[in-house]
């Protein structure tokens, strides 16, 4: 809980549902998060005591395993985590339940090659082997889309249930769409091919804005160099509610695992245009919250740009749908499981 993304804001919405329970984590920085998880509810890992750790997460995945296997979870019958590879291997008292919200299969078990560095290739092999093992703790799944779930059921061979994720309502307001822009928020992450829409945008001169940060965020400003992209770098909640609602659309355009964008989008009055695999298949209907391009090539996604007609999007009816992801709903909804678990039991 060091970062500041899709994933933290969903688990703050998971929190929220069980407001008086302590909060198990690797790492937690009260700077970045401390707004979504008071200090006083979190208990970090022997990680955290480590100088520098939050600057330096991801150098740290061979000790996650140990990390989360170590919690002393004794005296709880109920354990509710939010994962996309370490906390599904919680260790839990015996007869205790754990139902694990799982945002993906790991990434360095499904894409290695896309995910993982070639340096650090021959060193995942120990992980991958955890991953799966860990994979057959839990008592229950519950994916975040079809997507993840046909994944869950692939590569860990057990079956789900399906939540899709929240939307921060209160954090959008609808926008006029009086900009000549096109916008990325995102994760500063290569799977998220965000490479691909500078040169889409470039190939179509069209103005972009690439919000977010993350480990390539150096390259993609020396790729965006000279081009018709402006790389924003990190910008506050407030600020980014202002340019997606001013946009003529949000660009999604690499594969996402849910594809929470497009809703956030929504809520700002917006259309989203998103590549056609994935979790964006769960979020947008196409023609009335959004469209898809084809082919993974800067090519296709710069036709879509080219083509693309805001006028034919209705900004309240943008909102309906995201209001189809209201947290209030999750957060019933995810009780009701987590009951319909600990019954069972």
């Amino acid at each position: 809980m060091n970062q500041r993304g899709g994933a933290e804001r969903v688990f703050a919405h998971i929190a929220q549902a069980w407001p008086d329970a302590p909060i198990y984590t690797a790492l937690y920085d009260e700077r970045v998060v401390g707004d979504l998880f008071p200090p006083d509810r979190v208990r970090c890992s022997y990680l955290s005591a480590i100088p520098m750790t939050n600057y330096y997460f991801r150098a740290l995945a061979p000790f996650y395993p140990r990390a989360f296997e170590s919690f002393d979870l004794r005296g709880y019958d109920t354990i509710v985590s939010s994962t996309t590879s370490w906390a599904k291997g919680l260790r839990v008292p015996p007869g205790a339940v754990h139902v694990c919200y799982i945002n993906t299969v790991s990434r360095f078990a499904f894409a290695r090659d896309e995910y993982v560095p070639a340096y650090a290739r021959p060193f995942v092999n120990g992980l991958i082997e955890w991953d799966h093992r860990a994979a057959q703790r839990p008592t229950r799944f519950v994916a975040n889309s079809r997507n993840v779930a046909e994944r869950i059921r692939t590569f860990y061979d057990r079956d789900s249930d399906v939540l899709h994720c929240p939307v921060d309502l209160d954090r959008f307001t609808l926008g006029a769409g009086t900009g000549d822009y096109f916008i990325v928020a995102s994760r500063l992450l290569p799977y998220k091919r965000i490479d691909l829409a500078i040169r889409a945008a470039s190939l179509a001169n069209v103005p972009l804005l690439v919000a977010g940060t993350g480990p390539v965020e150096s390259s993609l400003r020396r790729l965006a160099q000279g081009t018709t992209t402006t790389v924003l770098g990190f910008i506050s909640d407030a600020r980014l509610n202002e340019l997606v609602g001013n946009a003529r659309a949000a660009i999604v355009p690499g594969e996402e695992d849910f594809g929470l964008v497009p809703l956030e989008a929504a809520a700002a009055g917006r259309p989203t245009i998103a590549y056609r695999r994935g979790g964006t298949l769960e979020t947008i209907v196409e023609g009335e919250t959004g469209v898809f391009f084809d082919d993974a090539t800067p090519e296709s996604l710069a036709a879509a740009m080219r083509d693309f007609d805001a006028s034919r999007f209705d900004s309240q009816r943008l909102r309906a749908h995201a209001e189809r992801f209201a947290p209030a709903q999750f957060i019933d909804k995810l009780r009701g499981i987590v009951e319909r678990v600990y019954q069972s039991r």
